[in-house]
Formats: structure tokens, sequence, C-alpha cells
């Protein structure tokens, strides 16, 4: 649930705040990374490769248990944290054997919940089962691409996916984006959806808590130069003086196809999200 702020600085201005049940940022230590650098858009030889990348809060990043193995052990919902590397909160797990995992926090999920992974476990949400034996039109997230590799799909805040059809080998499954592919049965997947869907509403209020962000500013091509950008000079707002428009590098930049002519996963795609 979002409670609006009263506008008294200028950070405040249409600033909306969580208060769902959350606990204090204080992160488990043994479940955080250890050695993760900042790159700031530069590759190994220190040249900026990804531009409007640097600066920023420094974050630690928390190790997230994607694959959800420890069938038939139950765990306890500790905490619900905010995670700076994810628009998702994440739910600290504390199994009865006394091991520690951290993973994300579904939607409806409170602390003092109990949760379980396998074949075996309830349908309610935050619990993990294989697609087989799930119910279709039930929504769901954290979905694995290959059994046993962790999930990989649907895993931004307020998302969720839903299993269309299903037989022996493969489940179609319906994506947030509306694309429809082919999933092996014996993928892993979580019941519900994606807490904290109001990542979408908030508000940043100042330049600054883009910075905060590691984002750096960005500058339009038609207000530079021509010899910096395709779209720079000309006298007074003369537009980009082009058909269509281009990159830095003089590349097309709307309509251009980058997804591989031939790519390994076409044969599971059912239905492109690009095609309405």
């Amino acid at each position: 649930m979002l409670k609006p702020r009263r506008p008294v600085t200028p950070s405040l201005r249409n600033r909306v705040d969580n208060v769902s049940q959350t606990a204090a940022n204080q992160p488990v230590k043994s479940l955080l990374a250890k050695g993760v650098n900042r790159r700031s858009g530069r590759n190994n030889q220190g040249k900026i490769t990804v531009r409007h990348r640097g600066g920023g809060a420094k974050r630690r990043y928390r190790l997230i248990d994607w694959k959800r193995e420890k069938f038939g052990v139950p765990a306890k919902v500790a905490q619900i944290e905010y995670d700076p590397n994810r628009s998702a909160n994440i739910a600290l797990l504390n199994y009865t054997d006394g091991e520690k995992r951290y993973i994300l926090a579904p939607k409806g999920v409170k602390m003092g919940d109990t949760l379980q992974s396998g074949p075996e476990a309830e349908l309610i949400s935050g619990n993990a089962l294989p697609l087989r034996n799930i119910p279709l039109g039930m929504p769901i997230h954290n979905i694995e691409i290959q059994p046993g590799k962790g999930a990989q799909l649907v895993r931004g805040a307020g998302t969720a996916a839903s299993i269309q059809s299903r037989d022996d080998k493969m489940a179609t499954i319906l994506l947030p984006s509306k694309e429809v592919r082919l999933i092996s049965v014996d993928s892993l997947a979580t019941i519900g959806e994606v807490g904290n869907p109001d990542h979408k509403n908030r508000k940043l209020g100042k330049a600054g808590r883009k910075r905060h962000l590691g984002i750096r500013p960005t500058v339009r091509g038609v207000a530079m130069h021509p010899g910096a950008h395709p779209h720079g000079g000309g006298e007074g707002k003369s537009g980009i003086g082009l058909k269509s428009p281009k990159s830095p590098w003089g590349k097309p930049t709307l309509g251009k196809k980058t997804r591989r002519a031939r790519k390994y996963s076409d044969k599971w795609i059912i239905k492109d999200r690009r095609v309405k």
C-alpha cells in the first residue's frame, strides 16, 4: 500500500512511500556476496561501453535462492527486506534445519508465514512446485527455463505468468510480456505474483535520486554539434534532419531488429511478444 507524503521539501514532491510490512534493512552478512564491483558502464580497458551510468549509492548484493531445491523442508519467513539491486522486496527464510536463504517476496506473504518447495508443497503463495503440479490459470513467477538451472523468468515487481495448457513433457506459459512459450513441466515455478506491485507508481521527486540509482544525465542528440551526433547541428530547432533517428554511431534506432534471426530458443516461442 502506498501512502502519499506531504511535500515539505523538493525531494518529497509527488513522493509516495511503501508502508507494507517490511523489516529494517539489515541483511544477513552470510548472504551477502563478496567482491562485486561497480563497472560504471566501462569494460576491462576502462572505456565506456554503456553510456549514462556511474556513481550511485554503494550496494551489497544479496544472494537469492533461485533454485529452491530444499524439497520438503519447511521454512519460516523471518523478515521482508528492501533490496537495492531489484524492484521486488526479498524475504528471509529460516529453514527448520537451521539454514537461511533469501527469496523474492511474493505478494501477500507476511512475516511468520511458513513456506515450502517440492512436488508435495501446498498450492499457496510463495511455495515452489514443478509446473506439472500447478493448476492451469494459477498466477506464477520465478520460472525456470531449464529444470534445475534456477529461476530466470518473471522476477520483476508486480509481475506474474500463468499456465495455459500442458501435456506430458511441456507446458504452455503466458508471460507478462504477452509472449507465449513452451517450458518443461519439470521446471520449478513459485505460486503467486511478485510482491511490491506499487514499484511502478513511485516518483523520484528530484534529479539527485536518479544519481543515487547510478544513472547519469542523458543529453539529446539534437542539442549536440554534428560531430558528436547525427542529429546535431542545424540552425535553430530544425529537427534531426534525417528520415529516421540514428544512434550516436549512425545506426538505425527505430524498427531495427536486434534479435538474432535464428536463435536457439525460437522453437520454444509460440507467440512472439512483438507480434500484436
